[in-house]
């Protein structure tokens, strides 16, 4: 019997084979089934064969870059929800921009301290399994005229519908289940990053309301569902 099928499996995505190796290595110390794919394509080929848990995925590749390969995720109908952290030299914030975008779920740079490395991996399967719609609580929550459908992973307003990526979800989940409530970025890196307070950056939290309000928004500068508390947080007003 493999004793890997009851692991965490990640794949991790590295064109280097030599950075691909240690990042294995070190996953495994912490009794994690790793694969390693050293190109795009390969990467997707895997992905798509054998779905795994999260993928760990670099940006500076030949041929098909990390961004792209997010892209292509995100808009698989088999991959759509592969939770997925960018491993990363590129560190400035424009590139974490750039990579939240696309639909990231998380930002590591290089060199990673791998302890926090894991931390973030389990955090961000520990939201997976426990997503409402899975635990059937609901399938739509409504505030005004803003309707998250739980079931498709949509939101919708009178003036479209919109399909959220997973930490998009959960994030407007924790937002309209508490209506009313102010969440600082710390506050919400606990609550639906399931981080330590002391892990994680409030910019994680900044971007992923920014390209919330750009999906969900008329006027994302203006926004009227996901507003900000200024020197407090964020709020959805009932």
């Amino acid at each position: 019997m493999n004793s890997d099928k009851a692991k965490t499996h990640i794949l991790v995505v590295d064109d280097e084979e030599l950075v691909a190796g240690s990042i294995e290595r070190t996953l495994r110390t912490f009794d994690l089934s790793v694969t390693v794919a050293t190109s795009g394509v390969e990467a997707l080929n895997i992905a798509r064969r054998h779905k795994p848990d999260i993928m760990a995925l670099d940006v500076l590749m030949p041929g098909m870059d990390g961004l792209e390969v997010c892209r292509e995720v995100r808009a698989d109908p088999i991959l759509y929800d592969l939770p997925i952290i960018f491993l990363t030299a590129r560190a400035k914030m424009e590139d974490k921009l750039v990579g939240f975008r696309q639909g990231a779920d998380d930002y590591i740079a290089k060199p990673f301290n791998a302890e926090e490395l894991v931390l973030r991996i389990h955090a961000i399967l520990r939201r997976g399994v426990s997503k409402p719609v899975l635990e059937g609580v609901t399938t739509r929550l409504v505030i005004r005229d803003l309707i998250l459908d739980c079931k498709a992973f949509k939101a919708i307003t009178p003036r479209l519908t919109t399909t959220l990526t997973p930490v998009q979800f959960d994030l407007l989940y924790f937002l309209m289940s508490h209506p009313g409530e102010v969440f600082s970025p710390t506050k919400l890196l606990h609550d639906v990053w399931d981080y330590p307070f002391d892990a994680g950056s409030p910019d994680l939290v900044r971007v992923h309301v920014k390209n919330i309000r750009e999906k969900i928004e008329e006027h994302p500068s203006k926004p009227v569902y996901v507003e900000t508390v200024a020197g407090h947080g964020y709020t959805v007003n009932p």
